[in-house]
């Protein structure tokens, strides 16, 4: 039998934040900060400096990218896509990707488990 999902208290209120003042920058290194962790979702937002990569890899649940702010490359599969502010890029479980800024970029992860 299985046990029940855990619930943690903040996962049954609503977030709600201002992904402008949220989202930060470094010139070493990619800036990540989690906005919400729950058991079915997790909700993540990137700030990556003109140039930055994520290296290729895959993820054992569906995902979403939602390109905010910027541009960049961004590897699905075989296939490579211009992201830029309005892009939205589903991936299911287990897919190949990969990213690289090609201008200040900012974009939301959300991953399904």
């Amino acid at each position: 039998m299985q046990e029940p999902e855990k619930t943690r208290p903040e996962c049954e209120q609503p977030w709600v934040g201002d992904l402008n003042e949220l989202v930060q920058f470094a010139d070493r290194g990619i800036v990540s900060k989690t906005l919400v962790d729950c058991p079915k979702v997790k909700i993540i937002v990137f700030g990556m400096k003109t140039g930055q990569t994520i290296s290729g890899h895959s993820v054992g649940m569906p995902a979403t990218i939602h390109v905010l702010n910027g541009r960049g490359n961004i590897q699905i599969g075989e296939t490579e896509y211009e992201g830029k502010a309005g892009s939205i890029y589903y991936l299911p479980a287990g897919l190949y990707h990969a990213l690289t800024s090609t201008d200040d970029l900012v974009f939301l992860l959300n991953l399904f488990r």
